[in-house]
């Protein structure tokens, strides 16, 4: 099965650059394809310093939708935004002012790779975090899932008005041009060797390869059996809602994980009804309006709602969407200004 990868290298244009993140691809670019994915053949998409968080989605949507095995390979930096302390990607145009608009927020990559199958996803790591940031991942480690294998490090800032080259990343670059990529812990760990003068004041990022129960239903997608996968997912809700309870985030995954099936098999009408469903009960359960739990299911209601052809169900499901949008914005300008208008329209058509 072709295999895909995602190379991903970004950092700030002006003066809040910590690492030369997109130095790297042209080494990166130099290995073969096959080499990068592990695969006999594989597709490779490329990002250079992007400006546009939503835009780094879509390829995120689309390599993370991809049936055979993924491999993300991302340089760049960390930081915080202001408002929920939240780790974030810098892209081109972040600042530590503007970051909740201008980065990609950590936990958008970590939602999109979740229903990947166990053992099929990989991210290599090169990362670099401002002084801030540095100090909060002491307490609270970066969650990239539940399903992804991490291998990488995280460094300190480099100093005043030093920008750090991703000598991690292009250490691995390095051993792939030899043509072969072996097991990736190994290759991680011959990376660091390279680098062992850096590891002292580095995090180590290193995750095992374990089993999870979303394999069959992954399994089930894409051989198009909607229905089994939704089932099987059904059986894990109700049992996360019996030895923890409704309101737990086992219980709530398990909803989030259906409402993305409903997605996969075409329906968005159930799909929209799940996601508000669950924003719904993370708003009632005193989740805050801009958690990014909330924001990410009010976002995927809106997204499923603007899918819906039929317009009784489309008008339906509306009124429900407006009210969550006037208490949850997000982060795009004009969400709820686009809801309205849809919405009247298909009031008068």
């Amino acid at each position: 099965m072709p295999g895909t990868v995602l190379l991903l290298a970004a950092a700030p244009l002006g003066r809040g650059r910590l690492v030369d993140a997109a130095a790297v691809l042209p080494v990166l670019g130099a290995v073969a394809p096959s080499v990068l994915a592990g695969t006999d053949t594989a597709n490779v998409v490329e990002l250079a310093d992007p400006l546009d968080p939503q835009g780094v989605l879509t390829r995120l949507r689309a390599a993370a939708a991809a049936s055979g095995p993924l491999t993300v390979y991302v340089t760049g930096q960390l930081l915080l935004d202001r408002r929920q302390r939240l780790p974030h990607l810098a892209l081109a145009r972040t600042t530590p002012a503007t970051a909740r608009y201008t980065a990609l927020p950590w936990h958008w990559l970590k939602d999109e790779l979740r229903l990947r199958p166990a053992g099929t996803t990989h991210l290599l790591l090169d990362l670099h975090a401002d002084a801030e940031t540095w100090a909060d991942l002491a307490g609270r480690p970066l969650d990239s899932g539940r399903t992804a294998v991490v291998h990488g490090r995280i460094a300190p800032p480099p100093g005043w008005r030093k920008v750090a080259e991703p000598t991690y990343m292009r250490a691995v670059a390095a051993l792939l041009r030899s043509g072969h990529r072996p097991p990736l812990a190994e290759l991680h760990r011959r990376a660091l060797d390279r680098i062992a003068g850096e590891l002292p004041s580095n995090l180590v990022l290193t995750a095992p390869d374990a089993g999870d129960p979303h394999a069959a239903l992954s399994a089930a997608v894409r051989a198009g059996r909607h229905a089994e996968a939704d089932r099987l997912a059904a059986r894990h809700q109700e049992a996360a809602v019996r030895e923890h309870g409704p309101a737990s985030e086992d219980a709530l995954h398990w909803a989030e994980v259906r409402a993305d099936l409903a997605m996969f098999a075409g329906d968005p009408v159930r799909s929209c009804r799940a996601w508000l469903r669950v924003a719904g009960f993370r708003l009632a359960s005193g989740h805050a309006p801009d958690a990014p739990a909330v924001e990410s299911a009010v976002d995927r209601a809106h997204h499923q709602w603007g899918h819906i052809e039929d317009a009784v169900r489309a008008r339906e499901l509306g009124p429900q969407l407006v009210e969550l949008r006037l208490r949850v914005p997000g982060r795009r300008e004009g969400a709820l200004d686009d809801v309205q208008a849809r919405l009247e329209q298909l009031q008068h058509g």
